[in-house]
Parts: C-alpha cells; structure tokens; sequence
C-alpha cells in the first residue's frame, strides 16, 4: 500500500510542483488548501492565498488525480498573524509574519489535518532541505540560495518539522517550472508571490490605520541627545533602520529605536545605526550540538554575520555580532547557522550596542 502524506497547497507553481513530485514517487498524495483571508480590495496575482489561488490548487489536484480538501483557518490566521502583526508595530517591533505563520497557522495546524486523514507525513514547496536528526532535526539551506526558506521555517512546531518533506530543496526555480510543464499543470508560469498576502497592496501605516492601530498617537522624532527634529502621526509607521520618509531635518537619517511609550522615535546617522548584538527570547535549538560559533541572520535577505553565541541554557541567548549591523529589529527572528545548517533561533528583544 503506498504511503499517504498531505501536501500544503497554496495553488502555486512551488506546491503544485512538490505535489507532482511526489505522486510521481508512488505516494498516495492529498491537496490541502488552507483558506486563511478573505480580500476586500481588487488585483491579488502575484501575492500568495489570492482568491483564485484556491481553484488553481483543485485544478492541479483534480490533473493529477489526486484528492483535494479546503479547510477555513481565517480565525487562527487573523489571531497569530494578523493581530500580532499590528500588535508589533504599534509596540515599536518589526514583525516576522511569514515566520509567525509557519509556526503557528500552517505546518502545526497541517500535521493536525494530515493526522486525522491518516498520512504519516506533510510536505510543503519550500525552498530548504530536511530530514531527522536524532532528537532534533537537520534543516539545510536550499540548494538555490536565491530563492532559500529555511528562515521561515526553524520556529515550526518540532513535532511537524520531523514529519516534514521537502521536495524541492535541492531544486532551483527553473526546474521546479519545467517540471510544472512537463506534468502539464496549468500554473507552471504563474507569477512568484511578491507581498504579504493580507497587506493586498496597501502600504502598511494604512493597514494599520484600518486594522486595529487606533491607539496610534503624533510625537515626535529625536536624535540620541533629545533633539527634535521632526513630527510623526504614530510609530507603527517606523522600523529600526528605516531611512525613507522620516522628514528629519533634511540631512540623511535613520531608525535607531523606537520608544512607544511616548512615542518617540530615536533617528541617527549611519554608524549610529549598526548594533553589535542581540539578546535572543524564544531561543531554541534545532540539533544536539551547542556550537558557541554561528552565522546569524536576522532578517529574511540578510547574508548573514558571524557571532559568538552565549546561552543560559534557558528561552534566552545573546549574539554578538563580528561586525556591527544595521536594522537589528526587536521582533524580527534572528536564525543561526552552521554552514548551511539552521542550528537555531529566537526572536530578537533587545539590541546591544
């Protein structure tokens, strides 16, 4: 009898091509497409959970002779995503959505559905590499590094992480597209996702202007020493390394900190702007090794910095960074590396000068 595992089906090429995959492999494969929002503004291609992208998933499924099931997550996505997202800016944190997501709306809630409907596993079309390690589990970096997600990934509950697949991680976008047309699936050159699927478009000080951010409040921006040099209509507006639209004195300037107490925010010049480290809460391992070495990314695009680690053995660590950075986001997941293998992460609270 052949194995069942449930494949997370955004309607994508990515998923679609994961799904494709592995009913080629001889597993009994099973589309689930989580409905997570719901649009009230016009023009979604090229951002994920778009309205149609639940029909291109039953399309792909129904191609490939496999079942395909919908389940609503529109609550749960808008308490752990959505709320917290402006939560976090209205607080003076840059949130990590994507990252939130995976760990709390979609590999945790998949396992659950692929548990119910009798698969042993789950696969996604992330771009990364996994499979068990003992009591932790071994996630690489994709093969293609431009188009690596294993930063989304390290914060997924352990449990769904060690039954997860991976099937495109040693693949690169344009192999995954021909593989799309060679199993004559209709979404093989549909566009890449490009934005936060519940942002549809807007700038974000607007969706939160819409969304919940109604304790916003103007104060002012100051420089370290207490200076004023400009007005702002609230600070969910402002991240740490921002420097567009400040209005701060006609001279470049950039984010320092953000005080939502009285929301104020702290603006300096390039050096003054590049933290040397971080304190890590949240902090977990994903191995059994404890490397003291790491290569720490503490953003999506970031390349990466080597840093000492230092950690209590509890929920939290610090990061010392072997060059200063700039943009160091309280809120933002700082995720470890060794090599190309994602030891661990948290998420970051404070910055260390």
């Amino acid at each position: 009898m052949a194995r069942r595992i449930v494949v997370g089906m955004s309607g994508g090429v990515d998923s679609s091509a994961a799904a494709a995959m592995l009913h080629r492999e001889g597993w009994e494969v099973i589309g689930v497409t989580l409905h997570l929002w719901d649009y009230v503004r016009e023009g979604h291609q090229g951002r994920c959970c778009a309205p149609e992208d639940q029909y291109d998933a039953a399309r792909v499924c129904e191609a490939l002779g496999i079942a395909h099931y919908t389940f609503d997550r529109r609550s749960l996505f808008r308490e752990k995503v959505v709320d917290r997202f402006v939560e976090d800016y209205a607080a003076g944190r840059t949130p990590s959505p994507c990252v939130r997501c995976n760990e709390s709306v979609k590999l945790g809630p998949l396992w659950e559905i692929a548990s119910k409907l009798g698969a042993e596993a789950v696969a996604t079309g992330h771009y990364a590499r996994l499979s068990t390690d003992g009591e932790g589990v071994d996630l690489r970096a994709g093969a293609d590094s431009s188009k690596d997600q294993s930063y989304f990934l390290w914060a997924a509950p352990m449990e769904a992480l060690r039954r997860l697949h991976l099937p495109l991680g040693g693949m690169s976008k344009p192999e995954v597209r021909a593989l799309a047309a060679e199993a004559g699936l209709a979404n093989a050159d549909k566009p890449d996702s490009v934005d936060l699927c519940f942002l549809e478009g807007e700038a974000y000080p607007a969706f939160m202007a819409r969304h919940g951010a109604s304790n916003a409040r103007p104060g002012t921006i100051e420089t370290v020493g207490g200076e004023v040099v400009g007005q702002h209509d609230g600070v969910h507006a402002f991240t740490p390394g921002q420097r567009k639209g400040l209005g701060a004195g006609g001279r470049p300037r950039y984010v320092l900190k953000i005080v939502p107490e009285r929301s104020a925010v702290i603006v300096g010049d390039d050096a003054e702007t590049r933290g040397g480290g971080a304190t890590l809460e949240g902090f977990r391992w994903l191995c059994e090794a404890r490397p003291e070495r790491v290569r720490a990314r503490i953003r999506y695009r970031h390349q990466g910095v080597d840093a000492a680690l230092e950690h209590d053995g509890g929920s939290t660590a610090r990061l010392r960074f072997e060059a200063p950075q700039r943009g160091v986001a309280p809120g933002q997941a700082a995720v470890l590396y060794v090599g190309d293998r994602v030891v661990g992460g948290g998420w970051i609270s404070e910055v260390a000068s």
